[in-house]
């Protein structure tokens, strides 16, 4: 096959980076892993498995011994690096043939791998580990191609991976990755002298190749085959999935409508523990979720093992008019509430019928995957990478559905094989070594004014403790600074004039589409003025009570909204001053508004205490560096009320306080920390971060 024929997978091998990493087989095994992982049709994020088998000195007898090195567990292909996998004995990988006791003790082989390994600082080893083992080849990939599962899933899998590839393809039927398929790997090739690959039904693809180019282009030939037999079928006799019964909104009502949704599909899927969530209306989404057969294919879930991981036992589909109770929370949630009931229902069944003695505790019962005819899709995890990750391997999995349909008819797994991979006690000890969660994990927060000073400090600190940020500003710019660092899994920007209801609306919407909704207002943004009264212009006046009061008051509504759909409590944090506190010189309209936004946070408290909403001050004083209010007629305006030079302006506020201090934005950021994740069982109060001002002692 020319490299021209590529018309479905991406051919990404430079020869020039190649050449550099020649001599080098860990490393080339490193690149074309790599290079692999980049296309999600080829495998997708955590998916899939690539190993080398290289001879090596032993550091013990000194004599040249075989090795295989191998992606560790948990590993991701398209980032691994040499820190990432495991170096194993091949001669000690064959002996544990000797002391193997069959499929009922497959779990035990695993710790057993531990005592084959050669390099003292491997990963964890995989279970994939002997799959590659036994394969006698240098270079091995396992991937799990969408169009390779496609024909794994068909009915008839054997019969039409034989009418592809004739005698140069294996194939084995649908087993549990472990010690034992590794063995039957070894006996298809025994079998199978000359083959190039073995597809695994309802799984995957094993291929190899002498060096690591020859398995990267086995790969992507084998890959590009597959798919271009299916393509060479889909919807010529029958329209895919059966033509569409539903048909999509335009895609500003989608976004909206999925907007107003997230946050009530955030809370039902949070009543475990909480969840944060990724939107999706991707094409290839809504051809399926719109289509005749989308009550047909949903239930049966998915074949391939790691798309099944990562989505659950089946989506819930919501065949609901959305539209029409978008501006009315209670109703929305009347139409959702009871498909949420019924898919939980129908989970404690799935396991009490399937468990095993051995099994550990059902997990959550709620769905990861959520479709939405005519909208799209929504999926809800831990953090955002495994929200969008169940995404991805859904629509992997549709594509692999799409293409099953195309050829024959697709196949789910059995669900007790299902079962038996959900509740694997392996899997389980793998999410037991999962590190300890970040104190605002799985937490989500709007910032304003983010884009410099006290606000992005805040925001900074916020994502750092483990939470989604939505940094808002009404500078692009400023906002592209403050995103520098950070990828959409942690945090996005929107612009949001707080003075502006429709602006802050997009803001928040914003947040509900990127992570499905919002836990924590922190009203930071501001300007200040100091002006005597008799200079005080009613445009400063006006300008003032706007952004700081007006904007609370708008930014306190819409957030009261998301979080009383979500119905998990919340956190409301205004950025005040020690000037609501203070009577001091030339800061009538700045004061004033100050006082008025720590009064509202008084009123919000008491108001709404009751639904665990949390309504809370920070007073900073003395924020000079690194302050946007700072900059220009502000420091003018206190110099002169203070009968000193700008210049003079941080010695003289840090001199001024008890402790004799300079305030910075990360100290009010480290406030907003203790008032969300730490003070949870306060609310009403108020923080002076000002070094010890004893005329702004709230008591």
């Amino acid at each position: 096959m020319s490299l021209k024929d590529f018309n479905h997978v991406d051919y990404l091998w430079d020869e020039k980076k190649a050449a550099e990493l020649e001599g080098d087989e860990i490393a080339l095994f490193l690149y074309r892993s790599n290079i692999l992982g980049t296309d999600l049709r080829i495998t997708n994020y955590g998916g899939g498995n690539t190993s080398c088998k290289t001879i090596e000195k032993d550091p013990l007898t000194g004599e040249t011994v075989e090795v295989m090195w191998i992606k560790g567990s948990g590993g991701d292909l398209g980032t691994l690096t040499r820190k990432g996998i495991a170096g194993l004995y091949m001669d000690r990988m064959h002996d544990l043939k000797k002391i193997y006791r069959g499929l009922e003790f497959e779990d035990e082989m695993v710790d057993l791998y531990y005592r084959c390994l050669y390099d003292l600082d491997s990963k964890a080893p995989s279970i994939d580990t002997a799959l590659h083992g036994f394969l006698p080849f240098k270079h091995i990939d396992h991937l799990h191609p969408d169009a390779v599962i496609a024909i794994a899933a068909a009915k008839d899998s054997q019969r039409i991976t034989r009418e592809i590839w004739g005698d140069s393809m294996g194939w084995i039927p649908w087993q549990r990755p472990g010690f034992d398929l590794g063995l039957q790997l070894e006996k298809c090739v025994e079998e199978n002298p000359g083959i190039r690959g073995i597809v695994l039904g309802g799984h995957g693809l094993f291929t190899w190749g002498e060096t690591s180019y020859d398995c990267y282009i086995n790969s992507l030939e084998v890959i590009e085959t597959a798919s271009q037999y299916i393509a060479s079928r889909e919807g010529k006799e029958k329209p895919v999935f059966g033509g569409a019964e539903v048909e999509s909104l335009s895609p500003d009502s989608r976004l909206h409508v999925a907007a107003k949704i997230a946050p009530v599909l955030r809370g039902l899927c949070s009543s475990h523990q909480r969840m944060v969530g990724h939107f999706t209306d991707d094409d290839r989404v809504l051809q399926f979720i719109n289509s005749k057969d989308l009550d047909r294919l949903a239930p049966l879930g998915t074949s391939c093992p790691d798309h099944f991981l990562r989505t659950k036992i089946k989506p819930l589909v919501l065949n609901e008019d959305f539209q029409s109770a978008i501006n009315s929370p209670g109703e929305l949630k009347g139409k959702i509430e009871p498909a949420f009931e019924q898919y939980r229902v129908d989970y404690a069944a799935y396991y009490k019928e399937c468990r095993r003695p051995s099994s550990p505790d059902m997990r959550d019962p709620n769905p990861v995957v959520i479709l939405c005819p005519g909208i799209g899709m929504f999926t809800f995890a831990k953090n955002k990478q495994t929200a969008r990750v169940a995404s991805e391997f859904y629509i992997n999995a549709i594509n692999v559905m799409r293409g099953s349909e195309a050829i024959t008819e697709y196949t789910a797994l059995p669900r007790q094989e299902a079962f038996d991979i959900e509740y694997w006690l392996l899997e389980e000890a793998k999410l037991q070594r999962m590190p300890r969660e970040q104190p605002l994990s799985r937490k989500i927060a709007l910032v304003t004014g983010g884009g410099g000073g006290i606000g992005r400090a805040i925001g900074e600190k916020l994502a750092a403790e483990g939470a989604n940020v939505v940094f808002t500003d009404l500078s692009q710019d400023r906002l592209d600074e403050a995103l520098e660092g950070f990828n959409r899994d942690t945090a996005c920007a929107a612009i949001c004039d707080v003075t502006d209801r429709n602006s802050v609306e997009k803001a928040f919407d914003a947040a509900c589409l990127e992570y499905g909704g919002v836990d924590i207002m922190v009203h930071s943004a501001g300007l200040a003025i100091s002006k005597s009264l008799n200079d005080t212009e009613l445009k400063d006046w006006n300008i003032l009570q706007d952004v700081l009061v007006k904007g609370q008051f708008l930014l306190s509504q819409m957030s009261v909204e998301v979080l009383r759909k979500q119905a998990l409590g919340g956190d409301l944090i205004s950025i005040a001053s020690k000037n609501g506190l203070v009577a001091g010189p030339n800061n009538v309209g700045y004061g004033t508004a100050k006082a008025a936004q720590q009064h509202m946070t008084r009123l919000l408290a008491a108001e709404l205490g009751p639904e665990k909403i949390r309504v809370n001050t920070v007073n900073p004083d003395g924020v000079i560096v690194g302050s946007k209010i700072w900059e220009g007629a502000w420091a003018e305006g206190r110099a002169k009320a203070y009968g000193i030079s700008v210049e003079e302006l941080p010695a003289y506020y840090a001199k001024r306080n008890l402790m004799n201090e300079i305030i910075l934005p990360e100290d009010i950021a480290n406030a907003v920390f203790a008032l969300v994740a730490i003070l949870d069982k306060s609310t009403g109060n108020m923080i002076n971060v000002d070094g010890g001002m004893a005329n702004s002692f709230v008591r």
